[in-house]
């Protein structure tokens, strides 16, 4: 069903409760039967995921798939997953997310935060979405969730603060996440715990040797690839067994070059900073590393002319990294050979978040939720560049040739207040998901890899609109897993009468 029911306003400042009688957006709703009733009187419509166009003439409604031509949606599609319909329908309070839902909308289910956290809140790590359950950290638990109504199935308390979290678990479902030595906000990072995400039961608990007298810090950069859980702090780094705890590699400094994060899945990236002698600490060059992760040996590296600093690991295998150059005011994309040759590099002709190049973000390598990649090409969530190299609007999909480095195609762009995020490439589609904007609601639909030609795969209820859009864009974690999607907000508040904090919110099959 292709209706695109208008909702709520645009969303809010970052990390603001909101009632709890409301969806937490502001304005008028509209059905969507009325939705439904405009569309017609407005004409014919052009759609992706739930972004509404008018037709007006030419050939707009026809795909470019190559040289970097912007790719509008055809108007024909078929209809929209209707989910299972097990989701729970209930939020905190009165608030029903699922009120007025239309045939065709999937279901949603919402939860808020009832957690006492510190001072102006705490950050959510996730979601992590292990058999029939969806997991989240925050603070010092981690909770367990059924994937088809939200329920709580398991909390495991933690006996301190979290200060690591790598972005995804191993293949068997343990995390290993850094914990505090205490309560304290000063506290430094010391241990390590393993988290069992099937059952939400703790595994071994470990302390991290130090690497030399300097070796300390608040917060660990981790990663986890194979069965090693690599740690990065403060200039050194460490290697240790997801299974047991062992430890199995640890150094300081490679030829003057010190590791300062990692990024993990099926292969273990160094990130690394290299200093020449007598230079300032501002002037190293950044590298990128292949290393082995049972025992932290180079297999390869590549160094990075001075000026450029590497942002973000957009994608691991193929290895796709974003990197910006602040002086040129520019940033650009590597694409690497399995042996760590330059298969492509070219400047990035369009903007992305900060998230997704690094720009103003100097922790978190892998926290791009807007990127996806294929053997042969990149997809990302992009707009028009700005006067910094971060930008907020990101309301079209760009596909890059990772052998080229040139642009393939582009969609057209989504109304303003609307942001596109590539989640995965499943079944030879990309998957994206569109966020809510002011007068639309929350959508999944997939995209033609030749030329990004979009069919709907969900929708949600008009009346979620407000509570997807308090999950605000800078923070924002997503994930897409069978068939669902799973959006974690970045930063959550402690509870307070008639006030809620929106913590995790999912629709789909």
């Amino acid at each position: 069903m292709n209706q695109t029911p208008a909702g709520f306003g645009p969303p809010p400042e970052p990390f603001q409760p909101q009632p709890s009688g409301t969806g937490g957006g502001g304005g008028r709703r509209i059905s969507g039967r009325t939705a439904i009733v405009l569309a017609v009187l407005a004409g014919v419509l052009l759609v992706l995921g739930g972004g509404v166009y008018l037709a007006v003439g030419g050939d707009r409604g026809k795909p470019a798939a190559q040289d970097g031509k912007e790719s509008a949606v055809p108007s024909g599609s078929p209809s929209v997953d209707q989910g299972d319909g097990k989701g729970s329908g209930v939020g905190s309070g009165v608030y029903d997310p699922n009120a007025g839902i239309q045939p065709g909308e999937a279901r949603v289910w919402l939860r808020d935060n009832q957690t006492e956290v510190v001072g102006a809140g705490a950050s959510q790590y996730g979601p992590w979405r292990v058999g029939d359950i969806v997991v989240k950290a925050m603070y010092k638990e981690v909770t367990g969730y059924a994937v088809a109504d939200g329920q709580e199935k398991w909390k495991l308390p933690l006996q301190t603060p979290l200060c690591g979290v790598p972005r995804a678990p191993s293949a068997t479902g343990k995390l290993v996440v850094g914990v505090k030595e205490s309560d304290s906000a000063t506290a430094h990072c010391t241990q390590l715990q393993q988290i069992d995400l099937t059952t939400g039961t703790a595994g071994w608990k470990a302390p991290v040797p130090q690497e030399n007298s300097y070796d300390s810090s608040l917060e660990f950069e981790m990663a986890i690839a194979g069965d090693t859980v690599a740690v990065a702090r403060s200039a050194v780094m460490s290697g240790f067994s997801v299974t047991d705890g062992r430890k199995l590699f640890g150094t300081s400094n490679t030829n003057g070059c010190s590791p300062s994060a990692f990024a993990g899945g099926s292969r273990l990236i160094s990130l690394r900073n290299c200093f020449a002698p007598k230079e300032p600490v501002g002037s190293a060059r950044s590298m990128v590393e292949e290393l082995d992760p049972a025992t932290g040996g180079s297999k390869w590296s590549h160094t990075y002319e001075k000026g450029w600093n590497v942002g973000r690991v957009l994608s691991v295998d193929p290895l796709v990294v974003a990197a910006y150059n602040k002086e040129k005011k520019t940033w650009n994309i590597t694409a690497f050979t399995p042996d760590g040759k330059v298969r492509s590099q070219s400047d990035a002709g369009f903007g992305v978040s900060g998230r997704c190049n690094g720009w103003g973000n100097s922790t978190g390598y892998q926290e791009c939720y807007a990127a996806v990649a294929d053997a042969d090409t990149l997809y990302i969530g992009a707009g028009k560049t700005g006067p910094d190299l971060g930008i907020d609007d990101t309301r079209q999909v760009v596909a890059v040739d990772l052998n080229t480095g040139k642009e393939k195609w582009r969609t057209a762009e989504q109304p303003k207040d609307r942001t596109v995020w590539p989640l995965a490439v499943e079944d030879g589609r990309i998957v994206v998901y569109v966020r809510p904007g002011s007068g639309e609601t929350g959508s999944v639909v997939s995209l033609a890899p030749a030329d990004g030609s979009s069919q709907p795969l969900l929708q949600s209820p008009a009346a979620a609109a407000g509570a997807e859009g308090v999950i605000y864009d800078h923070g924002v974690r997503i994930a897409w897993a069978g068939g669902r999607l799973f959006l974690l907000n970045g930063r959550v508040a402690s509870p307070e009468p008639g006030v809620a904090s929106r913590a995790i919110l999912s629709f789909g099959k």
